[in-house]
């Protein structure tokens, strides 16, 4: 069954200098108890499909169901079937984070036991229990995180949103909300997540859908995406980078693409077919050349060589977490 459905969804958004076309004709399918992971440059339109999905955005045209309800028509019942975490933690700094769980379960009309229960033991699942009775002000950021997540949950929702979810955390409270994505999606939560990390989108998604331009560009499996890019990647580092522009040359005969390099000119990288035969041709002919490296091995191709492939983009330059696709004027599981 599809939890979430989506078909020919497009918005254009009206500035001073002219329409701005965020969605194109979209096109989106997510599998109950499944997680897919949106991945697209800033502006692609991950933020605008999010918000059309959770009824903060009506679509100019095209159709989107969550649990078969409309979006649109059936926007209330959808809203109390779906949990939204955005890029920040959207807590009350001056309520401890028992009190902040209590509040939503009031908002959405539980009744005082029920939010009461429910914040306790939303508390204790996201191994808060230390600090659920201080106020959030003084907790960390993987803690605010931990929090607003655990407010997404307090309905018990069938469909969870998540926008950047870990932008801004350090690696070991990124590593621990992982865990809780996991174990919900274990107990049969549907889970759509933005993200700009590849290796999160590597361990947690079960399909990947890639936006440019407002459309699907390419889905698929991690591996599956990775295969359509093919090939291994031949990588060197130099010991001399004024050296480079030759070592370039060298790539360039043995490679299928035009060589990458990184910013201080040491490492050079080039997409090869026969990995082991590239390799052992390159390095005879760069030490015939007299360059001398560092190192120099193969790897297997990653999401980020996929991404860099479909849209002429790495993530780490281009996947703002602050940026939404609105104009400005008015923003591996285990």
């Amino acid at each position: 069954m599809a939890m979430i459905e989506a078909r020919g969804l497009t918005k254009t958004y009206r500035s001073k200098s002219g329409p701005v076309h965020a969605l194109n004709g979209l096109d989106l399918t997510v599998p109950e108890g499944t997680v897919k992971a949106l991945l697209g440059p800033n502006g692609a339109g991950k933020t605008t499909v999010v918000k059309m999905l959770t009824t903060l955005e009506r679509p100019d045209t095209g159709t989107a169901t969550i649990a078969g309800l409309d979006v649109v028509a059936d926007a209330q019942a959808v809203r109390r079937s779906i949990g939204v975490s955005g890029q920040y933690a959207a807590v009350d700094e001056n309520l401890t984070g028992f009190e902040n769980l209590d509040m939503i379960g009031r908002l959405y009309h539980l009744g005082a036991k029920v939010s009461r229960e429910r914040a306790r033991e939303l508390i204790d699942v996201f191994d808060l229990s230390a600090a659920g009775d201080r106020p959030v002000k003084g907790f960390s950021g993987g803690m605010r995180r931990r929090i607003d997540l655990a407010g997404a949950l307090v309905t018990n929702p069938r469909v969870l949103f998540l926008d950047e979810p870990t932008t801004g955390l350090d690696p070991r409270s990124r590593l621990a909300l992982w865990d809780i994505i996991t174990s919900l999606v274990d107990g049969g939560t549907t889970v759509l997540l933005t993200t700009q990390y590849l290796e999160e989108a590597d361990r947690l998604a079960d399909d990947i859908s890639v936006i440019d331009g407002g459309a699907v560009i390419a889905e698929g499996t991690a591996d599956q995406l990775k295969a359509q890019v093919g090939g291994h990647r031949l990588v060197v580092a130099l010991v001399d980078e004024t050296r480079s522009a030759q070592a370039v040359e060298v790539l360039r005969r043995h490679g299928d693409n035009e060589p990458a390099i990184d910013a201080d000119g040491r490492q050079l990288e080039v997409a090869v077919t026969d990995g082991p035969t590239a390799l052992q041709r390159t390095l005879a002919d760069l030490g015939a050349a007299g360059i001398e490296l560092h190192d120099a091995g193969m790897r297997r191709p990653t999401l980020d060589d996929v991404f860099l492939q479909l849209t002429g983009h790495r993530t780490g330059a281009d996947d703002d977490a602050s940026a939404t696709d609105a104009p400005s004027e008015k923003k591996a599981r285990a």
